[in-house]
């Protein structure tokens, strides 16, 4: 066992691969048709095989991925992660953080709505219209 990964010496193959990566197999074929993995070559009458530098690139995706980057940002900083990008890697992340701001402040303003709607729905009483339905009918809601 090397590097805590079990046959890595002659590789893993693509089942082991996605085990230890912490995805399935069909996440592995697809970061390779997206470009974000290489596919090995396949030796002549055997099977392809994988290595921990493949392992943690999909680790890397996958924790990208759980900040919010979008394939084309990972691919990105995939292409700079030689560490001496700094600077552009900063610049995409200062990137997603506006936009990640943005959202916030759009779901802080979705919540005050939707407050506002459920409190006039309860004390609402008799045939009165909803207020709820009543101000997504007329477009007031947000």
């Amino acid at each position: 066992m090397q590097n805590g990964f079990e046959g890595l010496k002659n590789g893993l193959t693509i089942g082991a691969f996605a085990q230890a990566a912490g995805v399935n197999v069909e996440t592995i074929r697809f970061y390779q048709r997206k470009g974000l993995l290489s596919q090995p070559d396949k030796p002549l009458g055997s099977i392809r095989r994988y290595g921990d530098s493949d392992v943690a690139r999909v680790r890397f995706v996958k924790s990208a991925q759980q900040l919010g980057f979008s394939l084309d940002e990972i691919a990105e900083l995939l292409r700079l992660h030689d560490g001496t990008h700094c600077a552009e890697a900063r610049t995409l992340a200062e990137h997603k953080l506006v936009g990640v701001r943005q959202k916030l402040a759009d779901l802080t303003r979705i919540e005050s709505a939707l407050t506002g709607l459920v409190e006039q729905c309860c004390v609402t009483t008799g045939n009165v219209t909803c207020p709820l339905i009543s101000a997504l009918h007329c477009g007031t809601g947000a």
